[in-house]
């Protein structure tokens, strides 16, 4: 596959090396690389159009994967990915994914990233994104159409996935850590905003129930993982790390329990 010209990509916090040549987004291919493009691959032959393809390896080594156009809303969130109808597109767009992939059947061995993960213990349903963040959804005339960076994908349940895309979408952190767009946002609006979510991905009153109980463990798992991470993985962990995620999780953590009640009655 010829090269051509290319354009350094941006706004992930641990991928580098990644472009786009014309069409087309180049990556390093990393040890869990192989169980994404089944993935991927299975994702095309359902007919799934909201996940770049998977085309092949290029003269250098890298994976090729088409490119998605629109925009990420990264961060700091643009206020058109924080409104109300963002957010059920955001959760449509994960219902569809997740009834897209629960037909896949991965391979026993295939090496997904596993190491320091924050997954709850109920066995794995299906393989979930794990990584449904502003900078991987992708969105075209204001509706999110399409997720990207499928790095953190790896088994586990839809509410494992849900809880931790309403992480960044609903959001569950502490004010002082949000963007801007968030930042007036109290327990309550939060509250009804991770309803609105529930309801437009079809989630019902049981699971419903359990999203603060899974909230709570993901927050402290995800502090082992990140710092975990941070030590023995190097590079753009640990500089997340050394940036004060930790201590923003931890401020996420006190804040869930203090609004846990108010939280609690919206999703009722």
């Amino acid at each position: 596959m010829e090269q051509g010209h290319e354009v350094v990509l941006t706004g992930g916090d641990v991928t580098e090396g990644v472009v786009r040549a014309g069409d087309t987004v180049r990556r390093p291919l990393r040890a869990h690389s192989p169980a994404v493009h089944g993935l991927l691959g299975h994702l095309e032959r359902v007919g799934f159009e909201g996940a770049p393809r998977f085309l092949g390896i290029d003269e250098l080594g890298r994976e090729v994967l088409t490119w998605m156009p629109g925009e990420t809303p990264g961060r700091p969130m643009r206020e058109y990915a924080a409104t109300e109808e963002a957010l059920r597109g955001v959760a449509r767009l994960l219902r569809r994914f997740h009834d897209a992939v629960s037909m896949y059947e991965a391979p026993p061995d295939a090496p997904w990233d596993v190491a320091f993960t924050t997954n709850v213990d109920d066995p794995p349903e299906l393989i979930g994104h794990c990584d449904v963040t502003p900078d991987n959804v992708v969105f075209r005339d204001g509706v999110p159409y399409g997720l990207i960076d499928f790095d953190l994908a790896r088994p586990t349940t839809r509410l494992f996935d849900v809880v931790n895309t309403l992480r960044t979408w609903a959001p569950l952190a502490d004010p002082a850590d949000r963007d801007e767009v968030f930042a007036r946002l109290d327990a309550d609006a939060v509250g009804r905003r991770i309803r609105r979510f529930c309801d437009a991905y079809g989630l019902g009153r049981e699971e419903r129930r359990r999203v603060l109980p899974v909230a709570r463990l993901r927050f402290e798992r995800s502090y082992l993982a990140m710092r975990a991470r941070a030590e023995r993985l190097g590079g753009g962990w640990e500089r997340m790390w050394r940036g004060g995620i930790g201590v923003r999780i931890r401020r996420g953590q006190d804040w869930l329990e203090q609004s846990w009640d108010v939280l609690d009655a919206r999703l009722g």
